[in-house]
């Protein structure tokens, strides 16, 4: 299993930027398509974006499309989430999420994600 931990969360203005880290520890981290989710209080988890293995694939949540980047650099063995024109209702503790699946389709779904950070909290005022 890949050991995932999110950095670069904060507190930001609405219309703000902030840029998500997540460093991986082990080899096989290019293996792995790669997700970004989000939890807000008393809400469940939601997806926000994955990345495939190769960093050539992405998929976005709706209401992040447009607002939000996803990428990777395996050779840092880190992946990213640009966040630009941050919203309120953006905040929420994001964490990152390794798909240990080989599937051609990325997955917004959390049961296909088997290995997850402890999360960054990200705070956005109005």
């Amino acid at each position: 299993q890949v050991q995932l931990v999110e950095s670069g969360g904060g507190l930001v203005q609405a219309g703000g930027s902030l840029r998500l880290s997540c460093a991986a520890s082990g080899r096989t981290f290019s293996n792995y398509a790669m997700g970004w989710f989000r939890q807000a209080p008393g809400k469940e988890r939601e997806f926000v974006a994955a990345i495939d293995w190769s960093g050539t694939r992405t998929y976005y949540k709706d209401s992040v499309k447009g607002r939000f980047t996803i990428s990777r650099d395996n050779a840092k063995n880190t992946v990213y989430l640009q966040m630009n024109s941050l919203k309120p209702e953006d905040t929420a503790v994001y964490s990152c999420a390794a798909d240990l699946g080989r599937r051609t389709i990325l997955s917004p779904q959390i049961t296909d994600y088997g290995s997850w950070g402890q999360g960054t909290q990200v705070t956005v005022s109005s």
